[in-house]
């Protein structure tokens, strides 16, 4: 794995061989965060991780300054790969959440400037992720929020939606909150 942009940026991990995450193509994470880079400013924001994986997303937010990141993953190989990475970057400022997704938006308290969500493609009730996030009070007004998914999925018709990005066969949907002002 490796950190592509910001004050860890070039870092490279080893990703041990038995993880069962799909992680995010260096491809597809550079260009999606491009993408965020326009519209939100990463500097100072809490940002959240769900199906975290490898944990190549919340690395890439910490290194570009977010000012936490709390990261939730279940697999026991993948959260251990998290906090050993963290270890050496001596990143402080991230929350790791080992548990479930699901239940973590189902429980959540806390608010988010930025969300990221990967399930399995596979996972059952994939398609009802994002609605399940949008509508859990985790997103603060003028927040985004963005869902790797597969092709065979289009989020348009949801609210908030705001566009579609592919790169090769990873595809996101992005959401933005509206601002308090302009509901």
């Amino acid at each position: 794995m490796r950190i592509i942009r910001g004050k860890y940026g070039r870092r490279r991990f080893d990703v041990p061989t038995n993880i069962t995450a799909r992680p995010t193509t260096d491809f597809a994470r550079e260009n999606i965060f491009n993408v965020i880079e326009n519209l939100i400013d990463i500097e100072g924001i809490d940002a959240l991780d769900l199906f975290a994986g490898t944990g190549a997303i919340t690395f890439e937010l910490l290194s570009r300054e977010a000012a936490s990141v709390t990261s939730v993953e279940k697999a026991s190989t993948q959260h251990s790969f998290i906090s050993k990475v963290a270890k050496q970057l001596g990143a402080d400022n991230l929350r790791l959440v080992r548990g479930d997704a699901l239940r973590f938006i189902d429980n959540a308290t806390s608010k988010f400037d930025f969300i990221f969500a990967d399930p399995p493609y596979d996972m059952p009730g994939f398609a009802e992720v994002p609605r399940k996030v949008l509508e859990s009070g985790m997103l603060k007004p003028g927040s985004i929020f963005i869902i790797e998914h597969s092709k065979k999925h289009d989020f348009s018709q949801l609210p908030h939606f705001v566009q579609h990005r592919a790169y090769g066969s990873v595809n996101f949907s992005i959401f933005r909150m509206p601002d308090e002002a302009s509901e």
